[in-house]
């Protein structure tokens, strides 16, 4: 028995013995070890499949290819089963030998061949007169792989992987399964093909050692244009060919009649070697029912047999009758073969292995159905088992085959759920069976269902067939979810989330993991909750894993060297003001050749440039201005001043203090050329002042000996109850030897000063040439709204009284000129 991993399949037992034991049942439980990957699995039939990451030491070694006896005894394990009975004739192949010489000559090459034909014109038969010629072309030889039911070229990667290296107990990552195929030449004849496209594109360029013969039907999709595969057309058989397949069907030679008789089907079937295979039936049955035989004829029939004394003649069927012959060659097999069609019928057209059929008919001699179904043209090869040719089960369901179609599959589902869970059984004759377990899965009732997929899934995966895995466990969650069974539903969400952690679908675990542990905990299963928080545990190492080995696209750091032109300026580590804030140097760009300074306020204190290495950090102190005036410049007078600063001297007494310097916000460098044409504006608005006060000064009506001196520069007019300096005016000299100032007169003035001139007076204003700038770049502030242009005014009559400035000094009036 198979109780552990390890035994072939030639201790198992005949279906019915006394070692049958459930997963549930007191047996001992087929718990097989595996490695996947990177994993080491565990399949348990009773908790649930364990999981963890290969121990150091224990990583399986690199395998090696097998012989060539060993791809014999593979290759012959692949084809069907050796049915009970006299052997089966083999058949003919007339006709194709152009098409077998071309495919092994293209095959010699290294060409990849699609060998496209309708169902039912002879391809697999092909196949086999292919490969027996191409047995020496390749150094790993020729490999027999079935498509049918793979739409993807994973499982048909892993099926060549298991043929060509001994890899027992292995199923491979895609990495290493990738980096083995790719070693692989050999003729690889692929039958049943679904796939085309970029699916086929992939399995070619997996595998660019080796030359595929790809036989499929003409609705399948073609390959991509860039594939390179030579296009073979199978198309039907000639008048002659169709007459010599169906003589030796027969075993005789034709009548007139039936010669007639073929050429009108040859026409309507369009020469289908099918067709003439169901056709030498046919005619076979036919002679057995007009008992042809003279011994037969001549006898006379007795008393007591039951046989008619006239013999009825049965004549040749009709031309629908052979294009359509599936319902008149089930009426004339036996009871069990007719028993056999409808369980075919209630699977989808899958027919069990031979060694169920007893068990599922009822009959004893039941296994001899098949081959004669086979000999009839109703059943046709496909991979390791049979299934019903080609529009056979669409016939026989419009004469009601498939009425009982539901208690069929029901009685298929619990035979198989028995028989999977079979301590005798081995994974791999599970996986045999797996195309007829599925259909019996999908058509039985919630609770056989929840029944066979529990028994089958641990089965499946031991056999490494994790396509027909996945697909019992997702039909056995779905059916335990609507029979309300909690305890399968999470058996099974735990074992996908296995599944798919070992093929690396991190999020799929995730969430199927997830909703197991959820269903465990509710159900307050410890063991099942543990091995759960096992796996989930591992696939959050491997996304963290993951993460690691393969960042984000960002952008790098620059470096820290800088190239000689571009040079940072840097300021010493010194202590800022406390009202400062500190700012964060900024990453150089790479693309700017050199690095601006910030413009810095007017009046603001600039540290002295210090030379830094390269690699040295820089330190950026924030500049603080240092300035008397609390609020931004608002008049063209105070942006002249800022632009170009006096020395001042000391205030008087009287003045209030300034006061305290913040800082002001450093202007934008876009913004520097706009400060520097207000500068220069400023410059000739003061020139031309100059020029007015010069002209008006200079009039032909000299003033009085002890007239009034005239200000040539206009004074903004302040509020009669405070009286502001401002900021345009000159600070006040000290009296040098003044005398007291004495009331004038209405309309007089004091004396003038002794060496002063008593026309104009002396203008602290700047020369209108700007001071040369110092070494550092200069910055002045943002322009104001609107710069005042000085306008001279006109007053009436001198006022009686004199104003007197916060300096002491007598203003006269000035007079209208």
């Amino acid at each position: 028995m198979d109780r552990t991993q390890g035994q072939s399949g030639q201790h198992e037992q005949p279906d019915g013995g006394s070692a049958a034991a459930a997963p549930g049942a007191a047996g001992p439980a087929r718990v097989v070890s595996l490695t996947a990957g990177g994993f080491a699995l565990t399949v348990n039939p009773v908790d649930g499949s364990e999981i963890e990451p290969l121990r150091p030491g224990t990583e399986p070694a690199r395998p090696a290819k097998r012989a060539a006896a060993a791809r014999a005894a593979r290759a012959a394990a692949a084809r069907p089963p050796v049915l009970p009975g006299p052997a089966a004739p083999a058949r003919p192949l007339p006709a194709r030998e152009e098409e077998r010489e071309r495919l092994v000559r293209l095959l010699g090459r290294g060409r990849s061949v699609r060998l496209t034909g309708p169902s039912g014109s002879g391809r697999t038969a092909l196949l086999d007169a292919v490969a027996d010629r191409c047995a020496g072309l390749a150094p790993d030889g020729v490999v027999r792989l079935s498509g049918y039911g793979h739409q993807q070229p994973g499982e048909l990667l892993h099926a060549l992987y298991a043929t060509v290296y001994e890899a027992e107990q292995q199923r491979p990552g895609r990495a290493e399964l990738l980096a083995r195929v790719r070693e692989i030449g050999a003729v690889v004849l692929l039958d049943d093909l679904e796939m085309g496209g970029t699916a086929l594109d992939e399995l070619m360029r997996a595998t660019p050692e080796c030359a595929y013969l790809l036989a499929a039907t003409p609705d399948t999709r073609a390959p991509s244009d860039d594939s390179h595969i030579e296009e073979v057309f199978l198309g039907g058989l000639g008048k002659a060919d169709c007459l010599e397949l169906l003589e030796a069907g027969v075993g005789r030679p034709l009548t007139d009649e039936e010669t007639a008789w073929a050429g009108d089907l040859r026409f309507a079937s369009e020469g289908l070697p099918l067709r003439f295979v169901q056709a030498a039936a046919l005619l076979r049955q036919r002679d057995e029912l007009n008992h042809s035989d003279e011994d037969d004829e001549e006898e006379e029939p007795g008393v007591f047999e039951e046989r008619p004394r006239d013999a009825v003649h049965v004549p040749l069927p009709t031309l629908a009758e052979g294009a359509a012959p599936a319902e008149l060659l089930a009426s004339r097999v036996s009871e069990s073969a007719r028993a056999a069609l409808r369980i075919a019928c209630a699977l989808g057209g899958e027919l069990p292995h031979h060694a169920h059929l007893p068990a599922l008919v009822g009959d004893t001699h039941a296994d001899t159905a098949v081959a004669e179904l086979l000999a009839c043209g109703l059943l046709t090869p496909v991979g390791t088992r049979y299934r019903l040719a080609s529009g056979v089960a669409r016939q026989l369901e419009e004469v009601g085959y498939g009425d009982t179609a539901p208690e069929e599959a029901r009685t298929a589902a619990r035979h198989y759920a028995w028989w999977t869970g079979h301590a005798s059984v081995v994974p791999e004759r599970v996986a045999a069976e797996a195309d007829a377990v599925l259909a019996a899965l999908a058509g039985a009732d919630v609770v056989a269902a929840v029944l066979l997929a529990r028994t089958a899934a641990p089965a499946f995966a031991a056999s490494l067939h994790w396509e027909a895995w996945e697909r019992v466990l997702r039909s056995g969650a779905e059916a335990a979810r609507k029979a309300g069974e909690v305890a399968e539903q999470a058996y099974f969400h735990h074992e996908l989330g296995v599944l798919a952690l070992c093929e690396e679908r991190l999020d799929r675990a995730r969430a199927e993991l997830e909703t197991s542990i959820g269903l465990r905990g509710a159900l307050a299963d410890k063991r099942g909750t543990v091995a759960g928080r096992r796996a989930l545990a591992l696939v959050v190492d491997r996304e963290t894993a993951g993460a690691a080995a393969s960042p984000p696209l960002r952008l790098e750091a620059p470096a820290a060297a800088a190239a000689p032109e571009a040079v940072t300026v840097a300021t010493p580590a010194a202590p800022a003001p406390k009202a400062a804030p500190v700012a964060k140097a900024a990453p150089v760009a790479s693309e700017a050749p050199t690095t601006k300074v910030p413009p810095v306020a007017p009046g603001a204190r600039v540290a002295p440039v210090v030379p830094v290495s390269a690699e040295a950090v820089t330190r950026m102190t924030p500049v603080v201005p240092v300035t008397g005036r609390s609020a931004a410049p608002s008049t063209l007078s105070e942006v002249f001043e800022d632009a170009f600063p006096l020395n001042p001297k000391p205030a008087p007494p009287a003045a209030s203090p300034p006061a305290a310097p913040r800082p002001a916000p450093a202007p934008a460098p876009g913004r520097r050329r706009l400060v520097l044409l207000a500068g220069a504006g400023a410059l000739a608005v003061v020139t031309l002042g100059t020029v007015v006060s010069l002209a008006l000064s200079s009039s032909d009506t000299a003033p009085p000996e002890q007239g009034p001196a005239v200000s040539a520069t206009p004074a903004a007019t302040e509020s009669a109850t405070t009286a502001v300096t401002s900021g345009n005016d000159p600070a006040p000299e000290p009296p040098v030897s003044a005398p007291p100032a004495e009331t004038s007169e209405p309309g007089q003035s004091a004396a003038p000063t002794p060496g002063r001139s008593p026309v104009r007076t002396p203008s602290r204003r700047p020369s209108p040439t700007p001071p040369k700038s110092p070494p550092t770049t200069p910055v002045s502030p943002p322009p104001t709204s609107a710069e005042p242009s000085p306008t001279p005014t006109g007053t009436g009559e001198p006022s009686p009284t004199a104003t007197t400035t916060q300096t002491g000094t007598a203003v006269s009036p000035v007079t209208d000129r």
